[in-house]
């Protein structure tokens, strides 16, 4: 039986079950008793936890769960059913929609890697997900652009051509602003200037 406690009293905080939790390693991750989590959440059987279980673990807010988190073969939830829609929005087929990472969403991330030039391995971390379009909440260093262009962050697919289009200039215009940068090299990430129209 699945249960799910949606709501948690004052002085405790959700938490969602990922794969390998125990209430065992949850007290030490968030530096709380194991008899005050248990008597956080009556109900629940600490030797019958569920993928997508929401506990409540008392004490403070714990550290917020990375917009970007590992995803690879066998693993489940919301963040597999978003990587799924991406890599399909991407033109990849990882098979259906349903939050279960199985051996199609796997080829679909070992050819969206493969296109992307980034580690072919299957494994979705923070540059994968940069790939498609994520913020991983990494703050690029700051690119002082000269008067008359504005920086701008590559993103997956982004050509010279393409953004001479996009922000109307011309190739020979952003390869001016960008002396140092390499038209056939761009990275996920790099922060270019463009000029303004």
């Amino acid at each position: 039986m699945y249960y799910q406690q949606r709501t948690c009293p004052t002085g405790t905080t959700p938490y969602t079950i990922r794969a390998g939790d125990t209430f065992f390693a949850i007290s030490r991750r968030f530096n709380v008793s194991l008899d005050a989590l248990i008597a956080a959440n009556p109900g629940v059987d600490p030797d019958r936890l569920f993928i997508g279980q929401i506990i409540c673990v008392p004490g403070p807010t714990p550290p917020p769960v990375s917009p970007c988190p590992t995803l690879r073969l066998g693993s489940r939830g919301p963040s597999v059913t978003q990587l799924q829609q991406l890599l399909r929005n991407a033109g990849y087929d990882p098979g259906p929609i349903d939050g279960i990472f199985g051996s199609r969403t796997q080829a679909a991330v070992m050819a969206f890697q493969r296109d992307m030039h980034i580690a072919v391995d299957g494994i979705v971390g923070r540059q994968t997900w940069t790939a498609l379009g994520v913020n991983c909440g990494i703050t690029p260093p700051p690119t002082t652009c000269p008067a008359g262009t504005t920086p701008y962050t590559i993103r997956a697919g982004d050509t010279f051509f393409s953004l001479a289009r996009r922000f109307n200039t011309t190739v020979d215009a952003i390869i001016r602003a960008n002396p140092n940068v390499n038209p056939d090299a761009l990275r996920i990430g790099q922060i270019i200037c463009i000029p303004r129209a």
